[in-house]
């Protein structure tokens, strides 16, 4: 799972390793709070259900630093708010 963390095509994908940082943050308080996964994994590892969205386009950081959802039934606009005071 981390193993994916160490390869360059993942933080290109991104944009960097900052927004990667930051969209992995912000992914998992949404699913912490109950957000629906956009894959099907047999795990209940967030961090693992993240990674994924990410390797399979179904979420990305837009240019306000929110993150974006892209799935079945999945509006974009239909998102958690999050702030930098949802991450401490």
């Amino acid at each position: 799972m981390l193993e994916e963390l160490k390869e360059e095509a993942i933080v290109n994908k991104v944009g960097g390793r900052f927004k990667l940082s930051t969209l992995i943050q912000k992914r998992l308080v949404q699913l912490n709070r109950g957000s629906r996964p956009l894959v099907d994994l047999n795990t209940k590892n967030h961090m693992e259900v993240v990674i994924q969205e990410i390797l399979q386009d179904k979420i990305f950081l837009t240019t306000n630093n929110e993150v974006k959802l892209i799935g079945e039934g999945q509006d974009l606009g239909d998102l958690l708010d999050l702030d930098s005071g949802d991450l401490s």
